[in-house]
């Protein structure tokens, strides 16, 4: 995922997730024209207008900073550090850009994150410990009773049941907090899942790799020198048509890709042999 919210997120955030709108909606409730509010939150979009963003920042009640992507901050730009409780270490970490700040939000901000925080709270303070050992402690001395009083073979079920039942400290919370975090980390996930950053999970490996071979072959059966096939190759790879390049563009292209150290030697050697002057196959001079 990405560190910041996109300025086209964070738009469509405030358009669906705030104002609960359509596109047509909000083109009535502030002037603009729907196309260009739909063009707006396109991912490949970046010509936005200042008046359009003086003005969707005014609906939306946020700084024009908010949507520019300079600032985090949608409603509460001017909050003092202090107000934050936070101390100078956790000030430098989310400062210097070593973590995730986007990341980490969503998971504060998460359902379960506050049950996480309440449960990491209950093992640091050792709450739960007592009540552990106590019924570790109960179990233990009905095995023993039962040994004892009974002599029970070696893997008895009650007896080993006795001894499983008792639950280690460590057992217990890597347990419960694993299934608060597995819970947070897999809501985010699919929160994601559309992500232009985000792995396809329909990808297939082997269709991937037949279009590549493709790819491949067809530079290799191009008639041309080493560079020609090398610039042939990327307008594949960029879906580009290398013959509608006019020639003088062509030229610079193809010196621009024979510096690539990235091609397969097979293209490399053809390209080789294709440049070799060809043999002249004339008769020879008959013999007097």
């Amino acid at each position: 995922m990405e560190v910041k919210l996109t300025i086209q997120e964070r738009l469509k955030d405030l358009r669906v997730v705030d104002k609960h709108l359509t596109l047509e909606q909000l083109a009535e409730q502030t002037g603009l024209s729907r196309s260009a509010l739909g063009n707006y939150e396109s991912n490949d979009f970046k010509d936005i207008s200042p008046f359009a963003i003086v003005t969707l920042a005014k609906f939306y009640g946020v700084s024009t900073d908010y949507l520019l992507g300079l600032s985090e901050n949608k409603n509460h730009p001017n909050t003092e550090l202090q107000a934050l409780h936070l101390n100078d270490d956790m000030v430098d970490l989310l400062s210097n850009g070593r973590i995730n700040n986007r990341l980490l939000c969503e998971m504060a901000l998460h359902p379960g994150f506050l049950q996480f925080m309440t449960d990491i709270e209950i093992c640091v303070d050792r709450i739960a410990d007592m009540h552990i050992n106590d019924m570790n402690q109960l179990l233990e001395k009905m095995r023993q009773t039962i040994v004892e009083k009974y002599s029970p073979e070696e893997n008895d079920l009650n007896v080993r049941t006795l001894e499983l039942a008792q639950v280690s400290e460590d057992m217990f919370y890597s347990h419960v907090i694993h299934n608060d975090l597995d819970a947070i980390v897999k809501d985010i996930r699919a929160a994601h899942q559309k992500d232009r950053t985000t792995a396809d999970p329909d990808h297939d490996t082997a269709t991937t790799t037949e279009q590549v071979q493709e790819m491949m072959n067809k530079a290799l059966s191009y008639e041309g020198t080493v560079n020609q096939k090398r610039a042939y190759l990327v307008c594949q790879m960029l879906q580009i048509n290398y013959e509608s390049i006019p020639s003088e563009d062509r030229k610079v292209f193809e010196r621009v890709c024979a510096r690539s150290l990235m091609f397969p030697s097979d293209i490399r050697q053809r390209g080789k042999a294709a440049s070799f002057p060809k043999k002249k196959s004339g008769k020879g001079k008959r013999k007097k």
